[in-house]
């Protein structure tokens, strides 16, 4: 049997950018806070994979981000989606539907035969 568990993650990988912008639109976050948000969806994420993906978002000015002091240890970074980030989630959005129309008729289509 061959094991899916690959594609699995490829998949995951390829909708994270997406999911992380949707975190950040409903509010500034910093980074441990995204993580548990994509856990609670079984979107599991390790910081080696999102701090990479935040920094390029920012490169990108998709985000920005602001420090503030913590109670309970060092200041943290929080990341916010910037106009641009807005416009360009909301063509990924729309993106992400015609794609999952597009593979839910196929997949339909697939148990006719």
């Amino acid at each position: 049997m061959v094991n899916s568990d690959n594609t699995k993650a490829q998949m995951r990988k390829g909708v994270l950018e997406l999911c992380i912008l949707s975190i950040l639109l409903q509010g500034d976050a910093y980074p441990t806070q995204i993580i548990d948000k994509l856990k609670d969806t079984k979107l599991v994420v390790v910081e080696g994979t999102l701090y990479p993906l935040l920094t390029r978002l920012k490169n990108t000015g998709l985000l920005t981000y602001r420090w503030e002091e913590s109670n309970s240890g060092p200041p943290r970074k929080y990341y916010k989606l910037t106009e641009i980030g807005e416009q360009y989630l909301k063509e990924l959005q729309l993106s992400w539907q015609e794609l999952v129309d597009a593979v839910n008729k196929t997949i339909e289509s697939g148990k006719q035969l």
